[in-house]
């Protein structure tokens, strides 16, 4: 038997963690799939998110961020407030990775010590051009 499942889309809203009643952590949150072909139309899927995981979702990924998923389909049945019973189908994300263009940064990160700050002005001498590369070893 084979259940596994891909899915890159964007998060529909901010995820945010609760904790169950034996202390897991767990992230629920949608995401948006295009269909291939057809840019105005797309699916809706619920991914769920446990521990470590769920914690990186939370943290680096807002709403509208683009997002893979990989993981298996799961359904469970529950009953609603009405009593009726219901079946959530979800994705039990394995692994989640970045997609899509890289955020820019608003500050460069400050020098770690003055021998940076020299090198990014341009006076450190140990990183002076080679003009004869006949010497270089490799």
């Amino acid at each position: 038997m084979l259940n596994v499942l891909a899915v890159m889309g964007r998060l529909v809203c901010n995820p945010e963690i609760r904790i169950t009643s034996s202390g897991k952590k767990v992230s629920t949150f949608r995401i948006a799939c295009n269909r291939q072909g057809k840019e105005s139309s797309a699916d809706f899927f619920d991914v769920v998110a446990w521990e470590n995981t769920a914690i990186f979702v939370e943290k680096y990924f807002p709403k509208g961020s683009m997002i893979a998923v990989t993981g298996r389909l799961q359904s469970r049945n529950y009953q609603d407030k009405n009593g009726n019973n219901r079946t959530a189908i979800e994705i039990v994300a394995q692994n989640v990775s970045f997609c899509g263009e890289k955020k820019q940064e608003t500050k460069p990160f400050p020098p770690a010590n003055e021998n940076a700050l020299n090198f990014a002005q341009g006076g450190n001498d140990d990183f002076a051009p080679v003009e004869d590369a006949d010497d270089l070893p490799f």
